[in-house]
């Protein structure tokens, strides 16, 4: 079948449409109550639900929602939109147009490589309110792991198939800022305390080095880098050179730790020495109004965009304006990531 579905979204999404893998399709009634949109310093509400963008766009908007199509594509790209709605699924360099949902997906995601596309599977942060789920490309539910707060935000895997979930909020809405490392990724979690009260973003290094984003401070708003050392139960803080102002993606990019500033829509480039990381470089990605999630692959960065409300490609590391802008079905992009067959 070649259903088509219109959704009218309108901050939170009560109605989504379930698509198959073999192309049907079916709705449900859209929601059409008004958002509430709050501020807590920082920290972005949307119906009572803190999410890791800075800022939205203009609302409503209204997006046409299409079954997934076969093909042979080899790379897949998957832009993740607000939490339990959907994942819109792309193949590009073959196309830029979507090619399929994953219904129930949203939030971040990562994969098992550092950095590039993804061995055969990804995970998703964000599904649920404490499943982390695994998949294999393009959208097979392999396992579900389950994290015992209400409000996750990131994931990352090390060399060794550990994956750490980070902690947004905790289970009464206070401060939280923890990452949770899953050995293997299976079994039940290990909590490890941040000197974070809210952890954005979180990535490994080749050496199994956990570092993640967030705020924090006196205030708790302030931006706040910190490193749980390979086989470390202490997690310490990081002073970075400069001053980053509102936190991104946290990721490898084969040479230097990166942390993206969604406020600036500047990727940092760092090398880490002791508790300080050193700017060596700046990646400016002109266009993107706030990636709320980056993905490096070799040669390229993709963009989940909550302002454009979009996916984007801009080369890596030269940065500059988008070679590509994704199309397709969005709903407030929060996360993106990539893998292949």
């Amino acid at each position: 079948m070649n259903t088509l579905g219109l959704l009218k979204r309108a901050g939170a999404i009560a109605g989504v449409v379930a698509v198959s893998a073999c192309g049907s399709a079916s709705t449900v009634a859209p929601s059409v109550a008004t958002p509430s949109v709050t501020h807590a310093g920082k920290m972005l509400f949307l119906d009572g639900r803190p999410i890791t963008a800075e800022r939205l766009n203009p609302l409503p908007r209204y997006t046409e929602l299409v079954p997934l199509k076969k093909k042979s594509a080899k790379d897949y790209e998957y832009v993740f939109n607000y939490y339990q709605t959907y994942g819109s699924i792309f193949d590009y360099p073959k196309s830029t147009s979507m090619i399929g949902q994953i219904n129930g997906a949203g939030g971040q995601g990562c994969t098992n490589v550092l950095y590039g596309y993804g061995k055969k599977t990804f995970w998703n942060a964000g599904r649920t309110n404490d499943l982390v789920t695994e998949y294999r490309v393009p959208q097979k539910v392999i396992k579900t792991l389950s994290v015992d707060y209400t409000f996750t935000s990131s994931c990352a895997m090390n060399t060794s198939g550990d994956i750490a979930i980070g902690v947004l909020l905790g289970n009464s809405y206070g401060p939280a800022g923890q990452v949770v490392v899953f050995k293997n990724a299976s079994g039940t979690g290990k909590v490890y305390n941040t000197p974070l009260s809210r952890e954005f973003f979180d990535g490994y290094d080749p050496n199994g080095n956990l570092f993640a984003d967030g705020f924090g401070g006196s205030s708790g708003y302030s931006f706040g880098l910190v490193e749980l050392p390979k086989g470390s139960s202490k997690a310490v803080t990081i002073h970075t050179s400069n001053s980053p102002e509102f936190p991104g993606s946290v990721q490898w990019d084969g040479t230097y730790l990166t942390v993206f500033d969604q406020d600036t829509s500047e990727l940092y480039q760092y090398t880490i020495s002791g508790t300080t990381a050193t700017l060596k470089n700046t990646v400016k990605l002109s266009g993107a109004s706030d990636c709320a999630q980056t993905w490096i692959v070799k040669g390229l960065i993709y963009c989940g965009d909550a302002g454009n409300n979009d996916g984007e490609v801009f080369k890596y590391p030269q940065g500059g304006s988008a070679i590509a802008t994704f199309t397709g079905s969005f709903d407030l992009p929060l996360g993106v990531v990539a893998a292949k067959k």
